[in-house]
């Protein structure tokens, strides 16, 4: 099978490895559409996965291909949405429903070869059954739809005519500003450094459109706020963004050291601003509720995501893309390959 191989920080290489079999409780999919997570980028560019050479990519969605000894209630052709952890069931965490902080975890992509490739072996445990009317491209958008409802939902979610804020619009962004609609917000503040990441926040059903560099001038507060980001400068402006009482979390992911200025950290001082950390999607019973309910909501329609797409590309152009976003001269929003 075609696969993408990372061997070290920006070696990226498309080769072809041997066809996984599906073992006992397994699954063999054929790999239907695989995206392109914000992680990827320092993994794959930057920082290395935890071991090389590895098969990356973790965002997916697949068709049955053979079901493996012991599985019953799946069918050979299935389309379904996959879990990428896969926990120890045996830590504190696990045991209390905490996947999401499971402390012996493995995970497609980063510790076991994921679905940058034509197939790939997934216990039956990782499989979330999906309605076969929704569009794969979709059903592989689960996980970062997911994230941002975990996010939401460690804040306690929103209630009824509260605002929300939302800094990055990226995909977990968009995603984020649509499930606060979908609770009720009464109004969505949107921030980004790009004029094309709000139009996109726009569409997704923000109201207030705050670009980057006139945020020093907006003096628009949230109750919610979400950062999706994970620099100083988008962190700083996700507390300032809070109104007094209010909440961020965090789901931004950063690689170099982080600062608070004084300014930001009176302001959460002061003002009794909560901070909260987020990662990842899971909950009980395993993969949660975050998985189903988006699930759901991509059937009934409820939860838009074709508009984010920029890219939907065949598996061999991947490693030209990476090169794209080393240089930073692509301009994306969801990047995704069909194997």
């Amino acid at each position: 099978m075609r696969a993408i191989v990372l061997h070290a920080p920006g070696d990226i290489r498309l080769e072809h490895r041997p066809t996984p079999a599906a073992g006992p409780g397994e699954v063999l999919l054929r790999v239907a559409s695989v995206g392109v997570c914000g992680s990827d980028l320092p993994r794959m560019l930057v920082k290395g996965s935890w071991k090389m050479p590895l098969i990356t990519g973790h965002e997916f969605s697949g068709h049955i291909h053979a079901l493996g000894e012991g599985v019953t209630g799946w069918d050979v052709g299935e389309l379904t949405a996959i879990a990428p952890l896969l926990p120890c069931n045996q830590c504190i965490e696990c045991k209390t429903g905490n996947f999401s902080r499971c402390r012996d975890y493995d995970y497609f992509g980063s510790r076991r070869d994921g679905a940058y490739a034509e197939y790939v072996a997934v216990p039956v445990e990782n499989l979330i059954k999906t309605p076969q009317h929704v569009d794969p491209r979709a059903v592989a958008m689960t996980d970062p739809a997911s994230i941002a409802l975990h996010a939401l939902w460690k804040a306690g979610g929103m209630r009824v005519g509260q605002v929300g804020g939302v800094v990055g619009c990226g995909p977990i962004g968009l995603f984020a500003i649509q499930w606060m609609r979908l609770m009720g917000a009464s109004k969505v503040i949107a921030v980004d450094v790009s004029e094309e990441k709000l139009a996109l926040a726009r569409e997704a059903g923000a109201d207030v459109l705050v670009l980057a560099a006139d945020f020093a001038a907006n003096k628009e507060r949230a109750d919610l706020v979400i950062e999706a980001v994970g620099l100083d400068s988008t962190i700083n402006a996700a507390i300032t963004l809070a109104a007094p009482g209010g909440h961020v979390t965090f789901i931004g992911i950063p690689v170099p050291d982080v600062t608070l200025s004084n300014a930001t950290f009176q302001r959460f001082l002061r003002q009794e601003v909560s901070l909260h950390g987020s990662w990842n999607s899971f909950g009980a019973p395993f993969p949660g509720p975050q998985w189903t309910t988006t699930i759901e909501k991509f059937a009934t329609g409820e939860l838009k995501w074709e508009f984010m797409i920029s890219h939907d590309l065949d598996l061999e152009e991947l490693p030209g893309i990476f090169e794209r976003f080393a240089a930073k001269d692509l301009h994306f929003s969801k990047v995704l390959f069909h194997p």
